[in-house]
């Protein structure tokens, strides 16, 4: 590959070293492909994050190419090469397939995405791009959302394109556009974030035009679909990096048009940490989140890490002390988040998890050094069910203060309470608390049929299994046979 860069040549070295290496690794795959495509009178390229990620040194088994070949060309070729072929993105110009290869001695799978030569542009009112095909591969790249993912190498010679200065800019660590911002976001608005996604993956910086183009065009984003502002908030959440991300949304203003309720938080301030507003403790407690995960990024542990706050400004009230509070905030936070992620439109799970999550972050506040009986501890675990784990972690992770004495009390007595609970779970079964009767025996017991009753009967054992611990079986009919003569009587 030719030298794009004399200016920082030690860099732009080092990246390419690292993308022949790459390259080396998928050509059993790459140039079989690219070899049918030139028999059939086509070319071939790997492009974009393919051969970013192959500069960057961490090219998985996803490989992007793009043709001169239309679509249906394109399925004619793949579809004897391919073990499986789908056109779900077809009407783009997008057919993916997969390969199964032997690879340096190993068995594995690729996952192949074919893109015909394109240009894509919305209109002021359309929600979806109008795609048109190109003839020429340098047209493909000028479409290209940023510089870095703008080049290409033609196979199977393996000739690196990089009319654009992608290189370069990947040695230096910065995003621009291959033509002006304005053109670029004017073509898919959905690039402004894109561009802050890319900053909190890749922890690069982007230049100052485009950052002063996204501020321009923020309100461009409204014509984006929900569903694509979402894939896009996901992926940068999920990345290393996400308050690098999150802090352009912020600053250019794309987070009033996607997630309004952030930008919100910078302007209260918050009652325990006064040095510091809830929008920053909002990105600490996310970053100290992340820090607590064991199985990777967790998706909705951040989302709660980050929302979990974002009722503070609605209930926000001047006490006559001087002091600031925020009563009930978890509960007006837990509908906020609701609202937002079914706006955003979230799967129902994760919307009701993460609502959870936020509604819940402030119990433990509650324990103090341990006051709390068997019965709350017991409340406490039952009504996080299956999220307990996280509820730990963000729980936790809300701890912000610079007082280190008042940290570590905070961290001891959580402590505390989670020994107890794993106490309690071994000697109760606390992760499946259910009354000490089930239906069939409250309708033994009681002489009754299958009505509303049997509901009653089994909250109120419930409660009781809750408030006690568990009963010994005599213990529980005659307690149920009691609240049913209560019952009569009233």
């Amino acid at each position: 590959m030719p030298n794009a860069n004399e200016e920082n040549p030690s860099a732009l070295s080092q990246v390419q070293q690292r993308a022949v290496s790459e390259l080396l690794r998928v050509s059993p795959v790459a140039d079989d492909l690219a070899r049918r495509f030139q028999e059939a009178g086509f070319s071939l390229a790997l492009v974009g994050g393919s051969v970013r990620d192959a500069l960057l040194g961490r090219l998985g088994n996803d490989l992007d190419f793009t043709t001169d070949a239309r679509p249906e060309d394109v399925l004619k070729i793949v579809r004897p090469w391919a073990d499986a072929v789908w056109e779900v993105g077809i009407a783009f110009g997008t057919v993916g397939c997969q390969k199964d290869a032997r690879v340096d001695g190993v068995d594995q799978s690729f996952q192949v995405e074919v893109t015909t030569y394109r240009s894509e542009a919305y209109d002021r009112t359309s929600r979806k791009p109008e795609v048109s095909y190109g003839d020429s591969i340098e047209e493909d790249l000028v479409r290209r959302d940023f510089t870095v993912n703008a080049m290409a190498v033609a196979l199977p010679e393996k000739e690196f394109v990089d009319p654009h200065g992608g290189l370069r800019d990947l040695a230096e660590r910065v995003l621009r556009t291959p033509g002006t911002p304005e053109d670029s976001f004017s073509d898919d608005p959905l690039r402004m974030m894109r561009a802050a996604r890319f900053a909190a993956q890749l922890d690069f910086e982007v230049a100052p035009d485009v950052v002063a183009a996204m501020t321009a065009m923020a309100d461009r984003i409204e014509i984006v679909s929900a569903e694509r502002v979402r894939d896009e908030l996901n992926k940068l959440i999920l990345s290393a990096h996400p308050r690098k991300g999150l802090t352009l949304l912020v600053d250019t203003g794309l987070a009033e048009r996607v997630l309004p309720e952030l930008p919100a938080l910078g302007l209260e301030r918050d009652e325990h940490h006064r040095h510091k507003d809830v929008y920053d403790h909002t990105l600490i407690v996310l970053e100290q989140a992340m820090a607590l995960e064991t199985d990777g990024p967790d998706l909705t542990l951040r989302l709660a890490a980050l929302l979990h706050d974002i009722g503070k400004p609605r209930t926000r009230r001047f006490e006559k002390d001087g002091r600031v509070s925020f009563h009930h905030h978890e509960v007006v936070g837990a509908k906020m988040t609701k609202k937002r992620m079914t706006a955003l439109k979230y799967s129902n799970e994760l919307v009701k998890d993460v609502s959870r999550l936020v509604e819940l972050h402030l119990r433990f506040h509650g324990y103090g050094t341990g006051e709390w009986t068997d019965s709350a501890v017991r409340r406490y675990v039952r009504d996080a069910g299956p999220l307990l784990g996280r509820l730990h972690k963000l729980t936790r992770s809300d701890c912000t203060t610079r007082n280190k004495r008042k940290a570590n009390t905070l961290s001891r007595a959580y402590d505390g309470l989670e020994e107890r609970i794993e106490r309690l779970q071994e000697q109760e079964e606390l992760d499946s608390i259910r009354p000490d009767l089930d239906g069939n025996q409250i309708m033994e017991t009681l002489g009754v049929t299958p009505g509303p009753v049997i509901g009653q009967a089994y909250k109120f054992l419930l409660e009781l299994r809750l408030e006690n611990g568990p009963m010994e079986h005599d213990a529980a009919v005659a307690a149920l046979k009691e609240w049913w003569a209560e019952q009569a009587q009233d």
